[in-house]
């Protein structure tokens, strides 16, 4: 089997990329436009690999789609490629409608025809899996129940926004032309590789250069963390076994707040990295005017997943996250490189999600 992996050199694109070299005998493409946060460092594992191929291209330019399917035909899509932080699509929302719609748009136009050129056999293996987001739903309250796949959507930043309409399109391409859609929508990810604009690698970045760690208003804020490499395994188990035309929701069964999180990467810093003078990360703690639009609390009911597929989360959040903080410090080269090259001392210290 051949998988073609869009936005590959992504976060969750490296990772499940990796987890497919390693557990599997597929080949995968990865198609990637090398943004920003590309980060080809992530799958060096995999450069030599002859099961590993990589393409620079841009999912919004039909022709370099349609060469791609055409030169190496591949058996089915996993479809990563988006911008994906929200602080940049409220700063700048046109290039989160241009990737995340235009794109998923043009990605189905070429799979659909692609797909009904297959001959029966292929036409029954080949599928298209959808990566979406638990942002699409909105905003929970404290008591409310998780977000379940029948959740109505109710995006509320250009980014989910943008996530909800290529949701629909897949649904939509799958209800009128029949073209095999499988879709799962998963809450916040952390852990290695993680582009240093998040919430986690931002306060770990921060803590440790002695600046301000930025809260959003008083930190309250809830959310399910998932550690990237369960999400990888969780991809794989769906695009295997998931029904066509279905969704599947991907959490970590992890609500924190986003302050408990903050405290936690400090207590967790005080132990591993010490500051020189004896005191806490956690005296570096600054509360900062909330975000527009900032939903109060995601959380992902994956009892689906878990009950039809048989997977579920394996990494508890405390381990995670020393795992994840551990990595960081063993790889400051890598991440304060990109600290230096791409915010040149800018906004890096904005983003909580």
């Amino acid at each position: 089997m051949k998988i073609l992996v869009t936005g590959g050199y992504g976060f969750i694109g490296s990772a499940f990329i990796r987890h497919i070299i390693r557990n599997s005998n597929v080949s995968v493409i990865n198609l990637d436009k090398l943004t920003y946060a590309a980060m080809p460092a992530a799958l060096e594992e995999c450069s030599d690999n002859d099961r590993y191929s990589f393409e620079k291209g841009d999912i919004t330019d039909a022709n370099t789609v349609k060469n791609i399917f055409k030169r190496h035909r591949p058996d089915g899509i996993v479809h990563l490629a988006a911008e994906s932080h929200v602080d940049r699509s409220i700063d700048g929302p046109a290039s989160f409608i241009h990737t995340n719609i235009v794109g998923s748009f043009v990605l189905l136009d070429v799979a659909r025809a692609y797909w009904g050129e297959l001959d029966a056999k292929k036409r029954k293996r080949f599928r298209l899996h959808h990566i979406s987001t638990d942002e699409v739903y909105g905003s929970l309250s404290e008591t409310a129940p998780a977000f379940t796949e029948d959740t109505p959507y109710s995006p509320r930043s250009p980014y989910s926004a943008s996530k909800a309409s290529a949701d629909h399109l897949m649904q939509a391409w799958h209800e009128t032309y029949g073209l095999p859609v499988v879709m799962t929508n998963c809450s916040n990810n952390y852990g290695p590789w993680q582009f240093p604009e998040k919430l986690i690698p931002t306060v770990i970045y921060n803590a440790l250069n002695g600046n301000p760690l930025p809260v959003y208003g008083n930190g309250s804020n809830i959310r399910d963390w998932l550690y990237v490499e369960d999400h990888a395994a969780a991809i794989w188990t769906v695009f295997e076994s998931g029904i066509s035309g279905e969704r599947y929701n991907i959490g970590g069964n992890a609500e924190w707040r986003n302050i408990e999180v903050v405290r936690l990467v400090c207590h967790i810093l005080d132990e591993l990295r010490p500051r020189n003078d004896g005191t806490s990360y956690s005296e570096q703690i600054t509360f900062v005017t909330d975000r527009p639009g900032h939903d109060k609390r995601y959380a992902v009911n994956c009892a689906k997943i878990c009950r039809e597929l048989g997977w579920s989360p394996s990494v508890n959040f405390e381990k995670g996250l020393r795992k994840t903080i551990k990595w960081y410090l063993e790889n400051e080269a890598w991440w304060k490189k990109i600290h230096q090259t791409v915010y040149d001392g800018g906004r890096q210290g904005l983003a909580v999600r």
